[in-house]
């Protein structure tokens, strides 16, 4: 089985575009202690990038669509709205940008996946809103009613992979988070 950490970046220094203090020593705690991976991909975005490098990973790659959060998107809900949130709206309109975007990070996810070898291991940082509607894209037909959560800074989901498609989803959480 493989594996996809997606992970939001950790807290910058508004209205900046890099890492606050906090954000850096919290992504550096995080890097500790999760593990290794065989591939890190970042969006292009400078607090993607120094949340992978304060964890101790260089980034392999940045794809800059793992920003693409639309206007569009934003019309039919809000980029905090939390998994479930981001579950009824995909699923109520199909062909809506909500369901497109989520499409869009899916295919980048499975992507990522179909580039790890056999239980390999992917860390991917990215985005609020993203990491939650990508979730939602890759696993389509899983209940996220209880996931009434909008991640907070370093947060995400470790996404399970196998036989070609996206089979589970665990929430990741990290205290003072925010």
């Amino acid at each position: 089985m493989k594996v996809i950490e997606h992970r939001r970046h950790a807290q910058r220094a508004k209205p900046g575009k890099h890492l606050a203090q906090e954000g850096v020593d919290m992504a550096r705690r995080l890097g500790d202690e999760i593990g290794s991976f065989d591939l890190v991909v970042t969006s292009d975005k400078p607090r993607a990038i120094e949340t992978a490098i304060a964890m101790g990973f260089a980034p392999t790659e940045t794809v800059d669509d793992l920003s693409d959060f639309t206007a569009e998107l934003t019309r039919e809900t809000e980029w905090d709205a939390g998994f479930a949130e981001m579950a009824r709206v995909v699923g109520n309109r199909p062909n809506s940008p909500a369901s497109g975007v989520a499409q869009k990070q899916a295919s980048i996810l499975e992507e990522i996946a179909e580039w790890l070898p056999e239980n390999g291991r992917a860390l991917v940082i990215s985005h609020g809103g993203i990491v939650e509607v990508g979730t939602v894209g890759a696993l389509p037909g899983h209940d996220f009613s209880e996931w009434d959560y909008a991640l907070g800074f370093c947060e995400g989901v470790r996404l399970s992979y196998q036989d070609g498609a996206f089979v589970g989803a665990e929430l990741l959480t990290v205290a003072g988070a925010g």
